[in-house]
Formats: structure tokens, sequence, C-alpha cells
């Protein structure tokens, strides 16, 4: 249990809570949400106790291991795997002190140290912190090398892969996954999603926050307000406790105007009628939770291009990558305005490659790249934020580009990004990595591109930005290609997927959820040719008679239908638990589920049925696989 009773916190001149109280169970995991600045970060310091409250008092039972992620990390020569298992402190002292017994031939106490090691699964851990590290994205040859061979984020996921690994009764995570790309994200969801203890986690994506926690604390007006449920739950709840407010209505109509416009404009046009079909769900859904954004300070656009080509871009029999190496081959394609594309693909597939190819920054190995006549871009990516003059202001950035500009122009264009008064002109160099992404952003709408290339735009981007990022795109009318762990920025911005994979750009058919269940497949083929390849080499069986009559044929044949007949029942058994499943989250997207309190059984019975539905899921997927191994290598055997 985990108590703030009438808390008072406070940072130099800037009170944070006042008199607040709320009260968290244990085993919740819990979302905290708040404006940058309202208190998020010292929360988790004052739970830390890095921080003492100025009044009231906190009250923690059961938390006697608290796990913490670290943002930064030092430059060491260790190797990345034995920097993950010293994240156990307990397994790494018993086994410094198997060391020393042994050097010092105490049998006696090596065998007590021995059941101790048995005792924390010693023998195991091993092989759980590698899971950790592929679940990251860690290639396995790279489980060896030194830590500061890492960049940044990688050093970040390492850091994030020894907090998981940690025994902890508490764990708290600030933006887990800023450095994640989409796989490792979907990965880290099921975790968390398992995890057995108390989760307070900080994030600003909202569908992995509606996926991972059970309550969400909002920080507000110096407050702690409890809502359960996910993100969307406490849209629709804030929003509804909103509805009356005046400012909100004014905002929201002018949003949905924006919109209505748009679906006037394209909906009569057959080459636009996929889009405004798609912008028709997004206002029907926006109306309901645009009051919780009412005081967001975001709202912008993208301007639309002075002149555009069609088609704006055109890729033929490229291959891409560098000299000597190509990542992606035949890569063809035209691109036409509107056009509005998801990249999906595992880690390391060439993503990023094709959009540096796409840009221009990457030359092609070969093939043609044929840019329209009025073809501009604008490009994001997370290493022009480091590109930005740290002495010069976001006014003189813009003025900079266009000199002739008047300044109050100027300063209403970036306050739609948040840079307000003084704020315009604050020096670059002390904004942090969202204040820079914003001024990326910014400076990309106002030269007015016809095709956006995003490569993980939603990264240090906090959710109120976020949301006014996917209304921008949203309206924007040119063509845009994207990259995003953001699924909820996916889901309301791109009509179309494209997979990048296996050295190949094909359209994907389908969805996220889709891409999520292709990518465990092949995951799971992956560790099967892994395990099949550590298997000892077999004797070379005997060459099958050619001449094998048919009786002995179908005899053979016999002893494989009972492996055929399990591996369809399991298929039935599959799909009725997949039903099953959609069933129960059907049920729980239910906003009167979470705002209903006579509801709360209902809800922590459906709750616990998903749950218990997703773990027969997983274990029925296994056993699937293991069954089809066995026949594949039965039938090999048999020489069917």
């Amino acid at each position: 249990m985990m108590t703030f009773r009438n808390l008072t916190l406070q940072r130099g001149q800037l009170r944070l809570l006042e008199d607040a109280s709320v009260s968290l169970h244990s085993g919740w995991k819990v979302g905290l949400t708040g404006a940058n600045g309202a208190g998020k970060s010292s929360l988790f310091k004052l739970l830390l106790g890095q921080l003492t409250p100025e009044g009231g008092e906190l009250q923690m039972s059961g938390y006697d291991r608290i796990a913490h992620l670290e943002q930064e990390i030092t430059e060491l020569t260790q190797p990345a795997l034995d920097y993950v298992l010293d994240g156990h402190q307990e397994l790494k002292q018993v086994e410094l002190g198997l060391q020393k017994a042994e050097a010092e031939g105490d049998n006696h106490r090596l065998a007590e140290l021995h059941g101790d090691y048995d005792l924390l699964q010693g023998y195991s851990k091993k092989a759980e912190a590698e899971q950790l590290l592929a679940g990251l994205g860690f290639a396995e040859e790279t489980f060896y090398n030194p830590v500061n061979s890492f960049s940044g984020g990688w050093r970040i996921r390492l850091n994030l892969a020894r907090t998981l690994f940690m025994p902890s009764d508490l764990l708290l995570l600030d933006e887990p996954t800023n450095h994640l790309d989409l796989d490792a994200t979907l990965w880290l969801e099921g975790w968390l999603r398992n995890y057995p203890g108390t989760l307070l986690l900080i994030s600003h994506d909202r569908d992995f926050l509606d996926r991972v926690v059970t309550h969400l604390l909002h920080l507000e007006q110096r407050q702690l307000n409890l809502y359960k449920g996910g993100y969307s739950a406490f849209e629709r709840q804030r929003a509804e406790r909103l509805a009356q407010q005046q400012s909100m209505f004014e905002k929201q109509q002018r949003e949905v105007a924006h919109m209505e416009d748009f679906i006037r404009r394209f909906k009569a046009k057959a080459t636009k009628a996929k889009q405004a079909q798609s912008r028709v769900k997004a206002l029907e859904r926006m109306e309901k939770i645009a009051p919780a954004h009412v005081d967001s300070p975001f709202h912008f656009s993208f301007p639309e291009a002075d002149k555009t080509s069609d088609p704006l871009l055109v890729m033929r029999e490229g291959q891409l990558g560098y000299s000597g190496d190509p990542v992606l081959s035949d890569v063809g394609f035209t691109l036409h305005p509107d056009q509005r594309i998801g990249l999906l693909g595992p880690n390391g597939a060439g993503k990023s490659t094709l959009i540096k190819s796409l840009v221009g920054d990457l030359p092609l190995v070969s093939g043609q790249r044929v840019e329209g006549e009025h073809l501009y871009i604008g490009y994001f990516a997370q290493h022009q934020l480091e590109a930005l003059d740290t002495q010069a202001s976001p006014l003189l950035h813009l003025q900079r580009l266009s000199p002739k500009a008047r300044e109050q122009e100027l300063r209403n264009f970036l306050g739609g990004f948040g840079f307000n008064g003084d704020e315009a002109l604050a020096s670059v160099g002390r904004f942090s990595g969202g204040e820079k992404a914003r001024l990326a952003l910014a400076i990309i709408a106002w030269h007015k591109p016809n095709l956006l290339l995003l490569d993980e735009p939603t990264n240090h981007l906090d959710l109120e930005m976020r949301h006014a990022l996917t209304l921008a795109l949203q309206a924007f009318s040119g063509a845009v290609l994207v990259v995003s762990h953001d699924r909820h920025l996916l889901k309301n911005t791109v009509d179309d997927f494209w997979l990048i994979a296996d050295g190949r750009v094909e359209e994907f058919d389908g969805d996220l959820d889709t891409y999520a269940r292709w990518l465990k497949d092949r995951q799971a083929n992956l560790r099967k040719e892994e395990k099949d390849e550590k298997k000892e080499p077999q004797p070379v069986a005997a060459p099958v008679n050619k001449k094998l009559d048919r009786k002995e044929a179908a005899r053979l044949r016999e002893q494989l239908k009972p492996m055929k007949k399990q591996i369809n029942q399991l298929e039935g058994k599959l799909e009725k638990a997949r039903q099953a499943l959609e069933k129960t989250e059907q049920a729980l997207a239910d906003a009167e589920l979470y705002s209903d309190s006579s509801r709360k059984e209902e809800l922590q019975s459906l709750l616990k049925d998903q749950g218990c539905q997703q773990q027969a899921l997983d274990e029925l997927e296994m056993q699937w696989l293991e069954a089809s191994e066995e026949l594949d290598g039965k039938t090999a055997e048999l020489g069917l």
C-alpha cells in the first residue's frame, strides 16, 4: 500500500503539490501523467527518498525492493551482459562469496552459498538476462560488447534491461519507450503486463499506457487525481468533467470544423475516399476526447505547399545501403500527394535506410531516384536536434529562413509549438530534448513541405504535443512516410503500411495488431532455426527406396496422423482463445466500466479474465509451435 496524505511538495520556488492525497494498492500498474513541470519526476524522487515533502506524509509498506530506471549510464568497459547481471545485487554477492569460499577451501561455506544460489535460481539467471537483451533489440553477437561501445540510446536500453532484471516489489519507469522501436515496445508491453509487483510508469505513449496500466494518476493544479483504466479511459472521464467549460467547447468546435472541412473537400474524390473515411472515424472519436486537451498549449498545422508535383518521388530498381553492402534490394514505388504510409519492420531491417535514401542523404548503390519538379521534403530525424544552433533562439532560427517576415507573424507561428513570450527568445542550448524536437518540427512546418519523412518524431514529445502533431498530420495535404513506435500516431495518421524485412520493401496487408502477430511468428521461427542449428548433426538417413510400394508409404503416413490431428486441434483452440480474448478486450473498452463504481467487481473480473486468456493463448501458441516442429522432424525422418 502506498498512501500520500495531505502532501505538499516543492522544488525551489515552484510548488508542485499542495495538500494532495491519494492511495495506491499493491499490484496496481499506475501511469503518471501531467503537463511538463507538474512534478512527475519529482514524485519519483520522493519515493526514492531523494526529496523530502514540505508537509503531509508518505506511507509505504511492502516495498522493500525498489527498481528505478536511470537515464544516464557511466562509461564502462564491462560486457553488456555482465552489466545487466550485476543489477541483481543479492545474486552478485552470493557469486562473490562463492569465489572467496572456493579460494579459501571453505567447503561448509561453499555448501551454504550453493544453497542460497539455488534459492535465487542463479543457474537460470544468465538465460533470463539474455532474454531481456534480446527482447529489447540487442543482437546475440553484441551481448559481450563493452558498455561504452554502444550509443547513448542503446545504453539507455541496457539500463532498462538491468532495471527489469533487478528483483523488485516496486518498479519506477520514466519514459522507458523513448529509445525503443516498435518491436521492442511491443515486447516491453508484454513483459510489464506480467510483472507481479507494483508499477509506476511515466510515459507519453498513450497506446502503451492503455495496454499496460490499470490506473492513471494525473498531476494537475497541484493535486493528484486518480482515474481507473488506461489513458483513453482517463481522456473520456476528464472530458466529461470538463464538458461544461466554455473554452473547451470553443476549441473543440474549431478542431471539428477543421476536420469536417477536410471531409467535405475530399469525400467525393475517388482518390481521396480512403483518407476521408479515416477522418470520419477520427472525427467521431475526437469529439469525445477533445475536451481532455482543452488546456493544451500546442495547436499548429503544416501550411500547404505553394506548388506540388504528382508524382512527388519515384524509386526504380533501387539498391539501398552502402557500397558493397546493400541493405534493401529491388526497391521500386511511386509516391503521390496525400499518400500516408507507416513503415514497419524488425529492428535493423532498413527503415531508416529507406528514409535516408528518399531524402537523398544516402546515395543509392544502384537504381534510380527521380524527384518531381516541385518536390519539397520535410525531414525529421533525431540527429537533426543536435544540428540546431545552440546559441540561437527559436525566433532567430525562423528569421534566418525568412528575413523579410514580420516578427509578430513568426512569434504567432512559434506559439503553436509552445514557444510563447520569452521562450521564443531563449537560447536553444538550455532546451530539453522535447523542446528541441518541437523547434525542429516548427522549422519543418515553416518550409511548407509537400512530402514529410518522419523518423521517430514523437521521441521526447509529451502527450499534448503528440496530440497536436496527430491533428496536424491528419490535416496535412501532402504525402507522409513515418517510422514510429507510437501506435496511436500511426493508427490516426496513416492509411497504408509498408513492411521492411529480409532486404525487401513490400506493402503490408494488415494493421498493427496483424503486424504484432507477424512479428511474434517471425521470432518463434527464428528461435526454431537457432535451436535446429545448435543440434548435433544427425547421421545421414539412408535414401528412401524409390520403389517403395504404396502399402509401405501408406503405413508411414499413418504414423503422422496423430501429430496432424493434434495440430488441427490446437489450431481450433487457438482461434477460440483469440476470439475470447478479443471479446474480453472489447468489454474492457467500455468507458462506463471505469466510471461506474457499481461495476467494480465486473471490471476486476474482466481484467483477471484478460490476463488468464492472454496466458492461455501464449501457452497454446507454444504448444502449436512444438507440435509443428515435431511433425516436421518426423516427416523428414520418414523421408516423406
